[in-house]
């Protein structure tokens, strides 16, 4: 251990900041992830969160406030204070013509040294022993994010950090690496993920960070943003919309209603749409669609960070 207390965050960040030029990418930013979380970083491209993870890892340096791993700041300390701590920022990269467990091997020797047995172990955990002397060449895109996660196991880490784990797989892919996750986070391991999905976010997190323009707009568990979000927004097409976006403009719990083009807008939770939807048909219209695009979450989620993407610098790109 890197002599943190018993209680101490795992990740405190109190006041840190980063600019590039006129863009504030990070801005003032204060969280804590406790020991046992899976916390969520969240928000749109270009919102702020691998520029944090960079400067978690040290591979940045903030303008003003501080980082620090299990008490120790990461700077002027960074190898003291990733002793804990491993995981990728971005895609992990490896030797395409080596095999995983070549790769894994190499890295061991690279950080100082592994027992043999922990390449076997790590690979059995993330369900590529029997692609281990495969070349990396030969793996899928959610192979090769998986190999990230053993590699970062190797350490036998305190904390795990994630940018984007299921960004760019395919549906099979991202059902791997959220079971992956599951398993993970069942062996105690605190875990630190960055994703711009809130359906991802809420299957996985006990809490949950939303950043918006480099500045944090919720922190706090999921189940207070799930309590928070109560309305979804809907999509609805009748025989009439102009007859029907009064009847929804009068209707109690229904809100933010517009006529958009060929379809109403509203947000409504789902027993305010049951009695909507009766209301309509006793005033004689017929409804041809009547559907959520998003769930109650991401509703919630964009309208956080309504406006908040901007244009990143060429450093946030990739944000």
């Amino acid at each position: 251990m890197t002599g943190a207390r018993e209680g101490e965050p795992v990740v405190s960040a109190q006041g840190l900041t980063k600019t590039y030029g006129a863009l504030s990418a990070v801005d003032h930013v204060d969280l804590e992830v406790g020991a046992g979380d899976v916390y969520g970083l969240l928000g749109p491209n270009g919102a702020g969160k691998t520029t944090f993870m960079r400067m978690l890892f040290g591979l940045i340096r903030p303008d003003s406030g501080e980082i620090s791993v299990s008490g120790v700041p990461v700077q002027p300390e960074p190898r003291r204070a990733l002793a804990e701590v491993a995981g990728f920022v971005e895609a992990p990269r490896f030797y395409p013509y080596l095999s995983g467990r070549k790769n894994l091997e190499l890295l061991g020797r690279l950080d100082g040294g592994l027992r043999p047995q922990r390449i076997n172990e790590v690979l059995e955990v993330v369900d590529l022993f029997d692609r281990r002397d495969s070349r990396v060449r030969e793996y899928s895109y959610g192979m090769v994010q998986r190999l990230g996660v053993a590699a970062a196991l190797m350490r036998d880490p305190r904390l795990l950090v994630l940018d984007e784990p299921t960004n760019g797989l395919d549906p099979a892919g991202i059902r791997d690496m959220r079971n992956l996750i599951h398993r993970l986070v069942d062996t105690g391991l605190t875990i630190l993920l960055s994703s711009h999905h809130m359906v991802e976010v809420d299957e996985i997190c006990t809490r949950v960070a939303i950043m918006r323009r480099g500045r944090l707009a919720y922190d706090g568990p999921i189940t207070e943003l799930r309590a928070q979000a109560g309305r979804a927004t809907r999509h609805l097409d009748t025989t009439d919309n102009h007859v029907a976006v009064e009847v929804c403009r009068g209707f109690a719990g229904v809100e933010h209603v517009q006529l958009d083009g060929p379809q109403i807008v509203f947000d409504a939770d789902e027993a305010t749409v049951e009695r909507l939807s009766r209301e309509l048909v006793h005033a004689g219209l017929g409804i041809h669609r009547l559907h959520a695009p998003t769930s109650a979450l991401e509703t919630l989620f964009f309208r956080l960070t309504e406006g908040g993407t901007g244009t990143p610098t060429d450093e946030e790109a990739a944000a």
